[in-house]
């Protein structure tokens, strides 16, 4: 699918220099191991919400906004975040924003009060956002052919299992009560973590001195598409968070309705910007990338109808079947499994089905959300479910392959920032659509069963345009070949 040389599929790792032979698995563990921690700690906390809730005396508002602060500023400043590893070397901004992240866990961990932990929690979703566009960014830089294909893999496998990890590490950590930290302990957990990775990453992750000054001859950071992009997002993101539980209110429309004139200020800013010489912080020719599009309309609907899935499913299992966080955390196993199997084993098929299977995969999972309400009793059909689930979205690595297939070397961090930030508000919509349908069937039914089957049917809608985007992107394969001779 890559239509590379047989020199480039041979050489599979870009070598850091000074790094010793065979460093590019470790790097790879090294870096995906914290972008792990980010996704962890966008699920992590929502099993410790009771207990945070007693122990701090929170209200309802407070723990919207200790879940919902992280999201908030790591949606809104992901694509600053890829521009700045872009400006002054990736290597350099992973680890600030790891070291960022590590403290501001270890803060979270520490918080005296409900206030406190908002801030914090908004600091670290901030540092999430420094560090998460720098892996995708070193992939694409470091890793080529085959190499490239398989980190990619491992990657979109690492973001669908920290999903679950979280819920069930959640579990553990809270149920455990470790030394009587209680809900402290889901926090302080990345402390070691984040402090192990920033002793091993400055011994194995590629160097990038010569990369930070090509950054730096490219121009500065783009402050007016930040000032525009920025409330943009924001004021669309506030609202599909926090719009459930507080009712809809009329300031929640109004600020959906100022995200698209943010937005479409974006656009004239950043039209001007390129006018003028300077560098946009989302240059056009970024969107022009061969499969760029169209992949990404496949990620708004694949990551959002797994967040929204995860998400009603997870109230169902905890609500009606009446399991414990940590076994509807494990009710989820055969998706993750089912997913990596395909993430990491696609380049087996032969390269004229590696686009087509792209469809097939979107159809698959379409089919299993149709089965989510009949099969909403629970038991092993459910669980076969999640797995059929779990092997259609697995085609999600082969996405992100074609859309930085035909990437410029140049814009790979603004190409990984647009990707994450798409994946990202795509869970957010998937979750504040779908999730509502689900709460408000549910509330006006009794019964999580009974809203399993409108839910389902509304996760096979998002399944099926993906699949529309997915045929879009194997239709592409001839023009793709092309571009990339």
């Amino acid at each position: 699918m890559l239509h590379m040389t047989q020199a480039t599929e041979t050489r599979g790792v870009v070598p850091a220099r000074g790094s010793r032979s065979g460093a590019g698995g470790v790097a790879l563990a090294v870096i995906l191991l914290g972008q792990f921690m980010s996704i962890l700690d966008t699920n992590i906390v929502n099993v410790a919400l009771p207990t945070l809730r007693v122990d701090l005396d929170a209200s309802g508002a407070g723990l919207q906004l200790v879940v919902a602060g992280y999201i908030i500023s790591y949606a809104v400043l992901l694509i600053t975040g890829a521009r700045l590893g872009d400006l002054a070397g990736h290597r350099r901004m992973y680890h600030a924003g790891l070291a960022a992240f590590t403290l501001t866990s270890l803060a979270c961990g520490l918080a005296p009060t409900t206030g406190t932990l908002v801030v914090f929690r908004f600091l670290q979703g901030a540092s999430a956002a420094l560090l998460t566009p720098q892996v995708m960014s070193m992939i694409q830089r470091n890793f080529t052919g085959a190499a490239r294909a398989r980190a990619l893999g491992i990657y979109a496998a690492v973001i669908a299992g920290g999903v679950v990890v979280g819920q069930v590490a959640g579990g553990l950590l809270v149920s455990a009560d470790l030394f009587g930290m209680g809900w402290r302990t889901v926090f302080l957990v990345n402390v070691p973590v984040g402090v192990g990775l920033l002793f091993a990453g400055p011994r194995v992750l590629p160097r990038d001195e010569a990369h930070e000054r090509a950054g730096r001859s490219r121009g500065e950071l783009d402050i007016p598409g930040l000032l525009t992009l920025s409330p943009a997002v924001l004021l669309f993101v506030v609202p599909l968070i926090m719009g459930h539980e507080l009712d809809w209110p009329l300031w929640g429309w109004a600020s959906l309705a100022a995200s698209v004139f943010f937005l479409a200020a974006f656009v004239l800013v950043e039209r001007r910007v390129a006018a003028t010489g300077g560098r946009p912080l989302l240059p056009a020719r970024v969107l022009r990338s061969p499969g760029l599009v169209p992949a990404c309309v496949a990620l708004l609907f694949g990551p959002g109808s797994w967040a929204a899935f995860l998400f009603t499913t997870t109230l169902h299992l905890q609500g009606e079947l009446r399991m414990s966080p940590v076994k509807s955390g494990l009710a989820f196993v055969p998706c993750v499994l089912a997913f990596g199997l395909v993430g990491l084993n696609w380049r087996r098929l032969p390269p004229r089905l590696h686009r087509a299977v792209i469809p097939v995969g979107f159809a698959l999972a379409a089919a299993g959300y149709l089965c989510v309400g009949p099969l909403a009793g629970g038991g092993a059909p459910y669980e076969a479910l999640t797995g059929v689930i779990g092997f259609g979205l697995g085609v999600m690595p082969i996405i992100m392959t074609v859309a930085l297939t035909h990437v410029d070397q140049r814009d790979a961090a603004d190409a990984s920032g647009l990707l994450l930030t798409v994946m990202q508000l795509s869970q957010v919509i998937g979750i504040a659509t779908v999730g509502t349908l689900f709460l408000t069937l549910s509330e006006s039914s009794g019964s999580t069963r009974h809203a399993e089957y409108g839910t389902g049917w509304a996760l096979t809608v998002m399944a099926l345009l993906g699949t529309a985007a997915g045929v879009f992107l194997a239709r592409g394969r001839v023009s793709g070949a092309h571009a990339a001779s």
